[in-house]
């Protein structure tokens, strides 16, 4: 390990241990299962503010009573030698609180997308992160999926010049009730839940970060006694600065997911492009011929191995920053009707 990291609790050829802060439907559905397939690192606590929750996970996993905690006695985590990551995978407004605990406890931090509400609690995220010496990675699974990163070499020259995309993710969200429709706990709507999916994928086919946002708009409002404080739907703009134009659309009342490149030679889609399974894909010159993987196990063992190993994440903090940088400035101009420089 570097100077600069937090040592590690374990021996060289000993997984790292992961405690999830959050019991919701992804941690149950996605996280905790991919932990049983990890190579690096395993399930070794839980944080919860529902005991009812408890034996259930006591018997799937074998957590030991003294690495089960709730919101209140968080903070004791610091002393758990069990412990060396804290995935937090709770609402998007409680992503910084619980963060910067984990870090000031001594641990290493999975976040998971978005990063933050705004670009200020990124920054102080970072701040903490750095202060404590640990490291902090973000939830960007697809990062790990083998159709994502063959659209990573063909977006960044494998089919030539990249010329321009377009992506969409939406679903349509029966759950009225949900926090993904509360301000104040999710931040923002589709486009902070699975729009993010299309930025980040506009991202890292263009190999680089967008100079401006522009085009912005809300969707039609079918729902108004629903969508009272959040979008229904939007759609953008990101513009590159060799001139490449993604464009990108979200939505709560419909379904939708593809994405959709042109090159100079040549054009390749994702359809699906973001489930967790099933993602089928596409080029000008056939289909797209890749193994399913567990994509959350991928992401979790990249993140323990650049601990082990003294290296930083590919899906570092930094990056889940330049991300809620680029919502911030799609609300931005929203609301403006103005095109939003961007200094990433």
């Amino acid at each position: 390990m570097m100077e600069k990291e937090a040592s590690l609790s374990k021996s060289k050829n000993e997984k790292l241990g992961i405690a999830l802060v959050g019991l919701g439907k992804y941690a149950k559905g996605q996280l905790a299962p991919a932990l049983k397939e990890t190579k690096y690192c395993q399930l070794t606590g839980i944080v919860t503010g529902s005991p009812d929750k408890i034996p259930e996970w006591k018997e799937e996993y074998g957590i030991q009573d003294k690495n089960m905690y709730n919101y209140d006695n968080f903070d004791e985590i610091a002393s758990n030698k069990d412990i060396d990551i804290i995935y937090v995978v709770l609402p998007n407004s409680l992503h910084m609180d619980y963060t910067i605990r984990a870090a000031n406890a001594g641990k290493h931090v999975i976040c998971e997308k978005p990063m933050a509400t705004s670009v200020e609690e990124c920054e102080e995220m970072i701040a903490a992160c750095n202060k404590n010496k640990v490291r902090l990675g973000i939830g960007y699974r697809l990062h790990f999926d083998p159709h994502h990163q063959y659209v990573m070499e063909l977006g960044q020259g494998k089919m030539g010049r990249l010329k321009h995309t377009t992506g969409e993710h939406s679903m349509k969200l029966e759950d009225t009730s949900a926090w993904r429709l509360k301000k104040d706990l999710a931040g923002g709507g589709p486009l902070m839940d699975v729009g993010i999916y299309v930025v980040q994928a506009s991202c890292y086919t263009a190999g680089h970060s967008p100079i401006a946002v522009k085009e912005v708009a809300f969707g039609e409002l079918t729902q108004p006694e629903i969508y009272q404080n959040v979008e229904q739907s939007i759609s953008w703009t990101l513009e590159f600065p060799d001139g490449v134009l993604a464009r990108g659309e979200c939505s709560y009342a419909r379904n939708g997911d593809f994405f959709h490149a042109e090159a100079a030679n040549g054009s390749f889609e994702l359809k699906p492009a973001y489930p967790y399974n099933g993602i089928r894909g596409k080029t000008s010159e056939g289909t797209m011929n890749f193994p399913e993987v567990n994509q959350q196990a991928f992401q979790m063992d990249e993140f323990a191995d650049a601990l082990i190993q003294g290296k930083e994440t590919i899906v570092p903090g930094e990056m889940g920053l330049r991300d809620v940088a680029i919502l911030m400035a799609i609300y931005e101009a929203a609301e403006s009707g103005k095109a939003v420089p961007l200094n990433l």
